[in-house]
């Protein structure tokens, strides 16, 4: 292997920069020349600008991991070792990793082998000799769905099924499988997302799959019962790629951070800054997720879509699940603007997030009070109608007893 080896990150297709790697595997990011010389370029990550707008170019060195935008596009936990095992790749050494998944990665950013010219040889004869022996298929799993969760990207197939693509890329919808080791968390994710869409939440195109309706799936899968819940891929649209960048990327943190480096009224007040029309979409979105119980929602669970190239809104909603019935938690993940614990989720709470994030303090409440209300008429129609197990009910309804926002309003 060459102690010297380059990737060339592309934007939409176009070069903006390089990943290099060094003996030792250290790496290094830089913009090109003509990227950073475009008055017009679009935007890679908020965290490459300054207060001012201009273009931060002067990165240190890494080692072993690459840049923190690079390395939130690589998939975490589980799914990482399943994907880097696929690719014969230590999982730790980003470089390599970016290298065999760079080609499908979340957004519009693309890591392709430089002097490859847009092609694949590298990265294909690289994974195709490590498949060797194992399943067919299996080994040319290589999209990148950055995240813990095992979950595929799938195009639709046949009636209402759906297609693992045998290339191992593409597809516009994503495939999330049942958990080993909690039951009906597909159930849970569909009934929360249809009830973000009742209140009034941006949510994609959502539904519930039997496994046996998606072909494709790596045979080590078969043994999984029950069903996947899907989602439309935003970051999709008639073929083409659309960017984004989840909060952990616009913080400049690694993914282990996501729950340290930043809370919710850091993010309310970049989404102010960037698309102040989003400001009730970020309060229902919050509002709803201390409703549900969901103590999962860090920073890579909230994401800026750029459907315009320089300006980024905030994106559909994704990963809203009522984690209490699994774990029970009396804290969300991130603190709101003093705290982080669901029962002091209040209106003064928010008045203080809102001063802090130079939210209007009158926009904040009313869209907070809006939302408590169809949530909990949605929830009280149709909790009974959705596939959600009895447990989940039963944890929902016990933690909207201890919140104020809803006790006074129920």
């Amino acid at each position: 292997m060459n102690d010297l080896s380059v990737l060339d990150i592309h934007l939409y297709g176009a070069p903006v920069g390089t990943l290099t790697r060094f003996g030792g595997d250290r790496t290094l990011f830089a913009f090109n020349e003509a990227y950073m010389a475009d008055p017009d370029r679009p935007t890679l990550s908020l965290a490459f600008k300054t207060a001012f707008s201009e273009l931060i170019t002067d990165f240190p060195p890494t080692q072993t991991r690459i840049h923190p935008f690079l390395s939130n596009l690589l998939p975490e936990g589980p799914m990482r070792a399943f994907l880097a095992a696929r690719a014969g790749v230590n999982p730790a050494r980003e470089f390599f990793l970016l290298r065999a998944l760079g080609h499908d990665l979340p957004g519009a950013v693309t890591a392709i082998p430089a002097n490859s010219e847009g092609r694949r040889e590298d990265a294909e004869d690289h994974l195709a000799s490590a498949g060797q022996g194992d399943d067919a298929g299996e080994a040319a799993l290589r999209f990148s769905l950055a995240g813990v969760q095992l979950k595929f990207s799938a195009m639709n197939g046949a009636g209402k099924g759906l297609t693992i693509p045998a290339g191992g890329s593409g597809g516009e919808w994503i495939v999330k499988l049942p958990s080993r080791e909690f039951s009906g968390v597909p159930e849970n994710e569909f009934s929360m997302m249809t009830l973000a869409r009742l209140v009034g939440i941006d949510v994609p195109r959502i539904r519930l799959v039997d496994l046996g309706d998606i072909a494709g799936l790596p045979e080590r899968m078969a043994t999984l019962k029950g069903k996947a819940f899907t989602i439309e891929r935003f970051d999709r649209k008639d073929g083409r790629a659309v960017h984004m960048e989840d909060f952990a990327q616009v913080f400049g943190v690694y993914p282990e951070a996501k729950y340290e480096r930043a809370g919710y009224r850091n993010i309310a007040k970049v989404v102010a800054m960037e698309s102040e029309a989003d400001i009730p979409e970020f309060i229902r979105r919050l509002t709803f997720a201390t409703l549900i119980g969901n103590a999962d929602m860090h920073l890579k669970n909230w994401s800026m879509i750029y459907t315009d190239p320089r300006r980024p809104a905030l994106a559909p909603a994704y990963d809203l699940l009522s984690t209490i019935p699994y774990i029970p938690d009396a804290q969300a993940a991130l603190k709101f603007s003093r705290t982080k614990r669901f029962d002091q989720f209040t209106e003064d709470e928010l008045v203080h997030l809102a001063a802090k994030a130079m939210l209007p303090e009158k926009l904040a409440i009313d869209t907070a009070r809006e939302t408590v209300d169809r949530f909990l008429q949605a929830w009280t129609e149709e909790k009974t109608h959705l596939p959600l197990f009895d447990d989940v009910i039963t944890a929902i309804d016990g933690h909207l007893a201890t919140l104020p926002l809803s006790r006074g309003r129920r």
